[in-house]
């Protein structure tokens, strides 16, 4: 009996030995210590949990701080991050300790709120006197990165200082006054009169609506203001960047026709036979089919400049296809054998192309929302 009982006995500690070395074999990683506390809110008298908890916390402890003093003897900004990261790492481990009871008795950890705090405080002084030295130079860069270092100053302390005004004083630093000019038709087909018909997308009226919908997006998303070139010389204004566009390239072919022919059936009731039974009787006929079709396609050029040094900001050039095709038809044959689609393509007899303007409205349709994504784009934050 006695040897049953220290076989048993050597046994549970072998196995409480292997499952420590488990715990143990992952010492390296913070989330070992959650998952012995885990198990000890489950079984408050894990041994093997119980045993590594220590020994985890105390090299998890010690690794947390190595990192804390090598960001700290770092001059960058961004170094807060780091170090405030390392400090969550404790600060979650102790408050995952006590709030276990076998785990508290077994580990006593170290509560970094103040830490954390002192942390805080120090980045957001060193973020706000950054961007107070940005503020005192010239340029809508230099502008941006104060108002993110303003930023991240009221992040790490809400309402730290006059934050809120420094970045309201930066927004305003970095405002464009923006002109977008109307677009320029280079291609062989010049758009000059078609401002009051189908989609509107003459070139004035493309201009038009940049400048409208642009203003709509403005609000707070971005700092610029937007101008056609007639409000500017109108309210006097002295633009920073030019948008210019520019159609290429425009190709709208002669529709091309294409004849084919295909054959069609149907089983119609002819009558009933002695016992009442429905008769039916296939029927044929031939449908003569005449295609026409074109694919039209444009390029718009976008070019945004900086009008002070002349310099390109962002150049695009955005190519859309639009394509047209109707079918007409004739037919020989029985004309029960056809469907309706075939009856729509037979009682339309005339093609109705579209007219240039049209395609050019379609296309401009079409490109439009991807000039203005790109205008947003080069003043968006």
């Amino acid at each position: 009996m006695k040897y049953v009982f220290y076989l048993l006995t050597s046994l549970f500690a072998l196995i409480s030995c292997n499952t420590s070395k488990d715990y143990l074999s992952h010492i390296d990683k913070d989330n070992t210590i959650f998952s012995a506390v885990k198990t000890l809110k489950k079984h408050s008298d894990d041994s093997s949990a119980l045993s590594a908890l220590p020994l985890l916390y105390t090299a998890a402890q010690e690794r947390n701080l190595r990192k804390i003093k090598s960001y700290g003897s770092s001059l960058n900004l961004d170094r807060f991050d780091k170090i405030l990261s390392a400090y969550y790492s404790l600060q979650e481990m102790h408050d995952a300790i006590i709030d276990v009871d076998a785990a508290s008795r077994m580990v006593n950890p170290v509560n970094y709120t103040q830490a954390i705090y002192l942390v805080k405080q120090q980045a957001a002084d060193d973020y706000y006197t950054e961007g107070n030295n940005l503020l005192s130079k010239s340029g809508r860069d230099i502008a941006k990165k104060a108002y993110t270092y303003f930023k991240k100053a009221d992040k790490y302390v809400p309402g730290y200082a006059d934050a809120d005004l420094k970045m309201d004083e930066a927004y305003q630093q970095a405002i464009v006054n923006v002109v977008i000019n109307p677009v320029q038709d280079n291609s062989y087909f010049f758009n000059s009169g078609w401002g009051n018909y189908g989609y509107n997308y003459s070139n004035e009226y493309f201009q038009q609506t940049l400048v409208r919908e642009l203003k709509g997006l403005n609000n707070t998303r971005y700092p610029a203001r937007f101008y056609t070139d007639w409000e500017a010389r109108r309210d006097n204004i002295q633009p920073d960047w030019e948008v210019n566009l520019t159609l290429r390239n425009m190709n709208i072919p002669r529709p091309q026709t294409y004849s084919y022919s295909r054959n069609v059936s149907k089983q119609v009731e002819t009558g009933r036979d002695t016992s009442g039974r429905i008769i039916y009787q296939t029927v044929y006929a031939t449908v003569n089919i005449a295609r026409q079709s074109f694919t039209a396609n444009a390029d718009m050029e976008l070019i945004i400049s900086d009008i002070a040094t002349r310099k390109n900001i962002t150049q695009n050039t955005f190519r859309e296809d639009y394509r047209w095709e109707e079918e007409h038809a004739t037919y020989s044959g029985d004309s029960r054998a056809l469907d309706a689609n075939d009856w729509a393509m037979i009682n339309d007899n005339y093609f109705n192309e579209p007219r240039k303007e049209d395609v050019l409205n379609e296309l401009y349709r079409k490109i439009y929302p991807q000039v203005k994504n790109r205008i947003s784009y080069a003043v968006d934050w």
